[in-house]
């Protein structure tokens, strides 16, 4: 895969395969295809119903590699998360025994519900696509892709993601409820005999391979940033620092991500560079969960996405 057209033509056929299981399903493909095509993770947020496991399933079933599915709850450790070693009698050694995070695309089912320490476990699965057992690394298959779902209305028995781990997401997806006639949509489908829990019986079936995806990935990073572009993503993340509003602005690694998903965007749009239009599109779900709202301004209602909304509407956008 030498150009943007191919990634275009690929994100087509995989975005295809989410729409045959997700009804209104475009915003939150565009995010998890830009995680995907970014070498990056993605965090969905909803409440219980609104697809944001089918929507993880069905990119799944489309890219046809190994995915496993670890449902976070309070007790979970952090080896049943990576491995562990078991020691075998018969010969008298131990041998490393990978867990569920060994796969392809790795779905972290509300992830909210486990403690930090078991949370802590896939930071570095997630910053360096690998895991240590016992003092002893072993590389994750690429490509690789945490894709982690919580739920915003139940604090009770939760434990709220720390910064630094949310600063591992590439972006943050809102799963909303749909429209009415998206809604109407999905009873139509299930009433011809849709069945979430058979996406193969839906035509969902895989339309790629790991090859495909590792050279859309590099794809992606010949997409060329122009000095300007790469400038106003900068001007961006510096306004959040500065602003009396937020108590926590866009860390660099923030505006790093924030430039190669931009590239990612571009790419998906089918072009082999990015505009300050790609920067503006992907602002929202890759900066504004890295952010923290000074604790008066949050009780006078205002939000991350709302301050970052007024930061890009300030911002200067170069125009050619």
């Amino acid at each position: 895969m030498n150009n943007s057209s191919s990634v275009h033509e690929l994100a087509a056929r995989i975005r295809s395969a989410i729409a045959a299981a997700v009804v209104g399903s475009e915003r939150m493909s565009f995010g998890l295809l830009v995680a995907l095509f970014s070498r990056g993770h993605v965090l969905i947020e909803g409440v219980p119903g609104t697809g944001k496991t089918l929507a993880v399933r069905a990119l799944a079933a489309a890219i046809g590699l190994p995915f496993r599915r670890i449902q976070f709850t309070p007790d979970l450790m952090p080896s049943d998360v990576v491995g562990t070693s078991v020691f075998n009698p018969q010969n008298a050694t131990f041998s490393v025994r990978p867990g569920p995070i060994y796969a392809n695309i790795v779905l972290a089912d509300e992830i909210n519900r486990t403690p930090p320490k078991t949370q802590a476990a896939l930071l570095e699965a997630m910053e360096e696509g690998r895991v240590t057992i016992d003092g002893s690394p072993i590389a994750l298959p690429q490509p690789f892709i945490v894709c982690a779902t919580q739920n915003p209305i139940e604090y009770e028995g939760t434990y709220p993601l720390p910064e630094a781990q949310l600063d591992r997401f590439t972006v943050k997806i809102a799963s909303g409820y749909p429209a009415a006639e998206q809604e109407l949509e999905l009873l139509a489908r299930v009433a011809a005999g849709f069945d979430s829990r058979a996406l193969e019986l839906a035509g969902i079936n895989a339309v790629t391979d790991a090859d495909e995806i590792l050279a859309a990935q590099a794809a992606v990073r010949r997409v060329l940033v122009a000095d300007e572009v790469r400038a106003y993503a900068y001007a961006v993340a510096a306004a959040t620092r500065l602003h009396p509003r937020l108590a926590l602005g866009a860390s660099p690694r923030a505006v790093v991500t924030l430039m190669v998903a931009a590239q990612a965007a571009a790419a998906i749009d089918g072009r082999d560079y990015a505009t300050p239009d790609d920067v503006k599109d992907v602002a929202e779900p890759v900066v504004a969960h890295r952010l923290i709202v000074q604790p008066d301004a949050e009780i006078e209602g205002a939000t991350a996405a709302s301050i970052l909304t007024e930061i890009l509407a300030s911002v200067p956008v170069p125009r050619e």
